[in-house]
């Protein structure tokens, strides 16, 4: 199970997404149903991966810094409102508490662009697990969801979109 990017800072009252003014009501609306899926997947002693999103307080890793041309969506907000999103050791860039990680077995990937795969150790470690397939959850659909699983099916996984358990910020479900 890929559980991605359930941090406070996208989905939680006082996150840096609230504090943008930004719609979180569709992240909150899916948590009942990721915890059901993260209890099923504990029963069956599936593996369970959380993926972070995570920026640097000095905001080197910025997309702002990266790119020339930048979707006005995807423009991180530190510059306008001087608001940091899920600055790596904050409370805004931790797994939500009704979700978070609870066993050791739990793996925590900590990212700092769209996919899972790009520059983690997600893919080292599901080879050491022998695991080829991948059920996915958590939001951003259109985002981090979506580009991990196209990720993960381009390099051979198996992957499954548990529908109901994933939200956009601009569409509900897929």
């Amino acid at each position: 199970l890929i559980v991605v990017d359930m941090q406070n800072g996208f989905v939680s009252n006082g996150g840096s997404y609230d504090k943008l003014g930004m719609n979180i009501e569709n992240y909150q609306k899916v948590i009942p149903k990721i915890k059901e899926l993260i209890n099923f997947c504990t029963k069956e002693n599936i593996p369970i991966f959380y993926t972070e999103a995570i920026r640097e307080p000095s905001g080197i890793d910025l997309l702002l810094h990266v790119h020339k041309i930048l979707p006005r969506t995807r423009e991180e907000r530190l510059q306008n409102k001087n608001i940091p999103i899920c600055v790596r050791g904050t409370w805004d860039a931790q797994t939500i508490d009704e979700i978070k990680p609870s066993k050791e077995e739990d793996h925590i990937i900590l990212k700092r662009r769209d996919s899972a795969f790009q520059d983690t150790e997600l893919r080292m470690w599901l080879n050491t697990l022998k695991i080829n397939t991948l059920i996915f959850c958590g939001i951003d659909t259109s985002i981090c969801v979506e580009t991990s699983l196209r990720d993960g099916f381009n390099i051979g996984y198996d992957v499954i979109l548990v529908s109901d358990t994933t939200a956009s910020g601009i569409s509900k479900h897929y």
